[in-house]
């Protein structure tokens, strides 16, 4: 995809004009970083960033036969949802694989918002469109509206005071309507850093003057490499990277987000045999001891076994060492054992952990 035909948010002369860096990212033109990755993560981790994440699909789902649909084409239980609380879950295929994974925000009994992956946006609503009745009708508001992900320990006291009432007591994947600059806005207190936060969806027009009041109130820019590092380090998993649409839900680790008795949906029975005969792979997190990143694509060893591959890997602004997660054969897939990463021409140590030990929070 050329330059000339990438998308651009509502805030691309915002980060113009804060000198990001802007690349080309899933047919988006979006800041890699400003200040530089080091210094992004750390405010998020210590006090607060902010996160362009308008690139996000958001589709809203409304009309009879809504909720049964999003049933069908989902793992989690969407009926255990009342108004004002969101869910994280699975698109998945007959063969257990996940098409994507999103956020499915309940907004009344018929009426949901889905909150999907840049890079699976049009393949996301090609699938559920195939599902879905006469009755329901499908909107995509990605491009009339904006999302920005303000993210870190401060985070919940700033975007409270920006909305003039206490949000503090909206409990983790509820979310909340206020009025932000005489706009609508829906403030979701969710994010992907492992921090705590909020995600506000405004329509386009207002996303300048709410990311202008998040800069004055002390909130740091930061971009897609921040992002990445910090989801890394909280072991979250990237589409393309940790799951695509041959990756079951039992090897990478997400089984907690399918849930058969709510009944049938697209994919369960694959996934049930799976765990039933075990998987013979496993998603685990990985720590060096050096400097060194690992790299998605790199081989990984027990002695002269390639028994793996790295996912994704950074180096971990906040313990300073190389962090990853990558697939490791089942019987060595256990947390405290030790693989050898192979880095040019070196074999490098790696103690493998869970996913959320990464960094030891």
């Amino acid at each position: 995809m050329t330059e000339q035909t990438l998308k651009r948010t509502p805030l691309y002369e915002t980060h113009k004009r804060l000198k990001s860096r802007l690349v080309p990212f899933a047919g988006w033109e979006m800041p890699v970083q400003y200040s530089g990755i080091l210094e992004e993560s750390r405010a998020v981790r210590n006090a607060v960033g902010l996160f362009d994440i308008s690139h996000m699909g958001r589709v809203h789902i409304y009309g009879k036969g809504a909720l049964a649909l999003l049933q069908s084409v989902t793992s989690n239980n969407v009926d255990a949802l009342g108004p004002g609380q969101a869910q994280y879950s699975l698109l998945t295929n007959p063969s257990g694989g996940i098409i994507d994974d999103i956020i499915v925000y309940r907004k009344d009994q018929e009426d949901f918002l889905v909150v999907i992956n840049a890079s699976n946006t049009d393949k996301d609503l090609r699938w559920i469109r195939v599902h879905a009745p006469d009755t329901v009708t499908m909107e995509d508001h990605t491009e009339q509206t904006s999302m920005i992900a303000v993210q870190g320990p401060a985070a919940p006291q700033i975007v409270s005071q920006m909305a003039g009432e206490d949000l503090l007591s909206v409990p983790r994947f509820g979310f909340r309507k206020a009025s932000l600059f005489g706009q609508p806005a829906t403030l979701c207190r969710t994010g992907y850093t492992g921090e705590d936060g909020f995600e506000i969806i405004v329509p386009a027009a207002a996303s300048e003057a709410v990311w202008n009041r998040l800069m004055e109130s002390g909130g740091v820019p930061c971009g897609l490499g921040a992002r990445d590092a910090l989801r890394i380090e909280a072991g979250y998993p990237l589409y393309g990277h940790e799951i695509d649409d041959s990756t079951s839900p039992v090897e990478a680790g997400l089984m907690w987000v399918v849930k058969p008795e709510k009944g049938d949906f697209i994919g369960k029975e694959a996934i049930l045999a799976l765990q039933e005969r075990g998987a013979s792979r496993r998603l685990m997190g990985l720590v060096l001891q050096e400097r060194i990143a690992p790299r998605q694509g790199y081989t990984l060893y027990v002695e002269d076994r390639e028994v793996g591959v790295v996912t994704s890997g950074v180096f971990s602004p906040t313990i300073q060492k190389g962090i990853g997660m990558g697939y490791i054969a089942s019987p060595h897939a256990k947390a405290g054992g030790t693989v050898l990463l192979s880095v040019r021409n070196q074999m490098l140590p790696a103690k493998v952990v869970a996913k959320k030990s990464l960094i030891g929070r």
